[in-house]
């Protein structure tokens, strides 16, 4: 169920009537005794302020304002925080990592949801759900993480709250009320719109949000390739053009709630239709996505305490091959089997020699119910306890195609399988006005199962795929498994004096592998490769032995500031040692074993091991109020990030870690006006993943320069990413795959993708944004 329209013309059109109206306030009602009437401001339930003493990093929606002009991708929204980046992905399915620790090893929650990737490739992360302008605040746990956000994850949580329900006012009958805006970015022709409504009485609220974004593929600040072919007979790209980097996205969302007293009952139903998202990193394209999802929450504020219960419930549908980028035909059929990418061509009938793409699809439901209440104990201490469990289901299965890809169907995934059940405690004391503690402690019980695999044919092993040996393997293996995993965290706060505040603590986490990471078990290169969610261009293959992994986390937060926040300087330095580490080794297909002499300078296939590492760094921040002038209000913001991570066995480099980096923006304020002028530096990247072969990228420096001006009921946002235009290799975006003949692991010349060339980020992009209110 999606809407369909012009997203950036609709938008314009509806808007601009408006502006000229909404630009100036309107004239307040009069009096019968010819005085101004007062305004009756509608009502807005609204989040209790903290769930934890633990240092956190907190924006509402208002703050991400000018970040959302210049994105689609809600996980963009996050780039600025401390300890926080983001590996490239899809247009919109960016993957946050917190001090090197990403994707699964997070814990991210949409509206108190945990929302897995269903998908080989990790295409439809948490936040590619929501949309940028529907979200209402986000609050990132980078250090260590309180029991009762934490659970099945290592490294930090991020909480992601939608827009609170909005109700009258007490005696003013009704409110009516929305929004609608558009977008568009010179980079891509990235265009969208957004829109909601809202009615709404005392003690009933229904609201409506839908958006759209779209986007054709994005230019580096160069050429960054020596080829323009894509696979695909007579369609070629320009030597600085990213190839499937192009999306299409749309959201909705239905909101209903009413509120009795200091009691909320919410139920919201949303959809979303992705028809396409390219991914320059990955071999494959999501070709269409489809969520349905729907939330019944309940929240009491009592004399004793609070009392929060939800359920969850999601189903998704997910299709993947190869876009319209990369190569589609294969076989013999298509003109000499393995022609240069650009000389492939359409066959006919499907079978061995003539093959259509490589269709894969995945469906999954996940239904979830959690239950959290807090108890007021005696002075200022709370009692905060919790239980949740979540039942996910897997189905992810590759239809015959022809070629190799043939006769019957692909079982990557069948029945997969993953339950968790978790209870937590946590205890939150005051000494004194000074001195606060936390200690929490949480268990959780993950089971996992998945069904018999099957290859494209089952009784062969045919041109080295092992099909029929590896499934033989699986199917007589025992691959239910069962891990109870214990987490503590103890965290304390200490107010030095007015103008310095120090929160320090230590946390135990564990994680128990993914059903990707536990269950693809084919050796087969093409089939391997297609088991990717890091986007480095390797194969990967499952492990049946995965242990959890079990994470110590200590960190300190000194925060030295004045006493009305005109200046504040934040530094955390923190170390994490993590047994039984998922990373990753070598295998030999022929042998099923390690790989003896490892592929050093090109793309090989992997599988998922055990080990230890340890990770340490530090995130420096602050902010500083220059003057206040005639002209307006100046200060400087910024932060700096460092971190270092390895396998304490192999001594190699953790994969996908930022190098040392650092943001600083001149930021001014005057009325309306909201305007910064921003600073990225990136070192060299020399750290790589040997194991993996990881690319090494230079240095770079980007400028960034954004405006905005707010009116009553108008805001009109313009800017410019990357002004000078510079080239610049993404750090964490791995290996570009967006065009040619990506079907093969390590394809030879005349054909690509090639192993050595990084995905660039986007050259210069001019945006515009409006947004009005009514």
């Amino acid at each position: 169920m999606s809407f369909r329209f012009n997203p950036l013309f609709a938008a314009i059109l509806a808007a601009l009537p408006l502006c000229a109206l909404a630009a100036e306030p309107a004239d307040a009602p009069i009096s019968p005794d010819g005085s101004d009437a007062a305004t009756v401001l509608p009502k807005v339930f609204v989040e209790g302020d903290r769930a934890s003493i633990a240092p956190a990093r907190q924006m509402d929606g208002d703050a991400t304002r000018a970040r959302q002009a210049a994105t689609s991708d809600a996980a963009r929204l996050l780039d600025g925080l401390p300890g926080v980046s983001i590996n490239a992905a899809g247009g919109v399915s960016g993957l946050p990592a917190i001090h090197g620790l990403g994707d699964d090893r997070l814990r991210i929650q949409v509206d108190g949801a945990d929302i897995t990737a269903s998908c080989p490739n990790h295409m439809n992360p948490a936040l590619s759900y929501v949309a940028p302008g529907d979200i209402g605040r986000i609050t990132v746990y980078p250090g260590i993480t309180p029991v009762s956000v934490g659970g099945d994850s290592i490294g930090g949580s991020i909480v992601v709250d939608r827009k609170p329900p909005v109700f009258a006012a007490a005696g003013s009958g009704h409110v009516l009320s929305g929004e609608i805006g558009a977008f568009y970015r010179s980079n891509g022709d990235a265009h969208g719109a957004n829109v909601a409504a809202t009615f709404a009485t005392e003690r009933f609220s229904l609201r409506y949000a839908g958006s759209v974004a779209k986007a054709d593929n994005y230019v580096a600040g160069d050429d960054f390739k020596t080829y323009d072919f894509s696979g695909r007979a007579g369609h070629t790209l320009g030597r600085d053009e990213v190839g499937s980097s192009a999306y299409t996205t749309r959201n909705q969302t239905l909101d209903l709630a009413y509120a009795w007293g200091d009691h909320l009952l919410e139920a919201t139903v949303g959809w979303q239709g992705m028809p396409e998202q390219g991914f320059p990193n990955q071999r494959m394209d999501l070709l269409d996505n489809r969520q349905r999802r729907f939330k019944l929450r309940y929240r009491g504020d009592f004399d004793w305490g609070r009392l929060d219960a939800r359920v969850y419930r999601e189903t998704l549908e997910h299709h993947m091959d190869f876009g319209a980028d990369k190569r589609y035909w294969y076989g013999m059929a298509t003109n000499v089997g393995n022609p240069p990418g650009s000389a492939a061509v359409s066959c006919a009938p499907i079978g061995m020699n003539c093959a259509a793409g490589m269709p894969m699809d995945t469906e999954s439901d996940t239904t979830a119910l959690t239950v959290d209440a807090e108890f007021k104990l005696a002075g200022d201490d709370l009692l905060r306890v919790g239980a949740e469990h979540r039942l996910y289901r897997l189905d992810d299965w590759w239809p015959p195609s022809g070629g190799m890809m043939w006769p019957g169907t692909f079982w990557n995934i069948r029945d997969g399988e993953r339950e968790r059940s978790a209870a937590h405690a946590e205890w939150e004391h005051h000494f004194d006005a000074r001195w606060v503690a936390e200690l929490g402690v949480r268990y959780e019980r993950v089971r996992m199962d998945a069904g018999d695999a099957q290859g494209y044919n089952p009784s062969s092993n045919m041109m080295g795929s092992y099909q029929m040996r590896d499934a033989g393997l699986f199917n007589a293996a025992n691959r239910s498994r069962s891990d109870g995993n214990l987490d503590a965290s103890a965290i304390f706060r200490f107010a030095k004096d007015e103008h310095t505040d120090i929160a320090f603590g230590i946390a135990r986490k564990t994680r128990s592998p993914g059903l990707y990471e536990v269950y693809p078990w084919s050796t087969w290169s093409m089939a391997a490769v297609m088991n990717n969610f890091v986007g480095d261009g390797n194969g990967y293959i499952g492990n049946l032995d995965l242990k959890p992994e079990r994470a110590v986390t200590t960190s300190v937060t000194f925060d030295w500031h004045a006493a009305d926040r005109a200046w504040e300087l934040q530094a955390t330095p923190y170390y994490t040692r993590v047994t039984d580490y998922i990373d990753a080794v070598q295998w030999d297909a022929a042998t099923n074993a390690p790989r003896a002499v490892p592929v050093k300078g090109a793309f090989s296939v992997l599988k998922y091991a055990n080990a230890n590492a340890r990770l340490y760094g530090l995130d420096v921040s602050g902010k500083l109020r220059l003057g206040d002038v005639r002209f307006g209000v100046f200060g400087l913001e910024g932060k700096l990030a460092y971190a270092k991570g390895e396998n304490s066995i192999s001594h190699d480099n953790l994969y996908n870690l930022m190098p040392l980096n650092a943001r600083i923006a001149l930021t001014h304020k005057l009325g309306g006006w909201d305007n910064a002028l921003e600073m990225v530096g990136v070192t060299s990247k020399n750290s790589v993943s040997r194991v993996r072969n990881e690319l090494e990228t230079a240095g770079y420096g980007l400028v960034n320069l954004r405006v905005a001006r707010e009116w009553d009921r108008v805001r009109l946002d313009v800017g410019v990413e990357n002004l000078f235009d510079r080239f610049h290799a993404l750090p964490t975006g791995g290996a570009y795959l967006g065009q040619g003949t990506t079907m093969s692991m390590n394809p030879t010349l005349p054909n690509y993708p090639q192993w050595a060339v990084a995905v660039p980020g986007p050259g210069r992009s001019i945006y515009a944004a409006v947004n009005v209110k009514f």
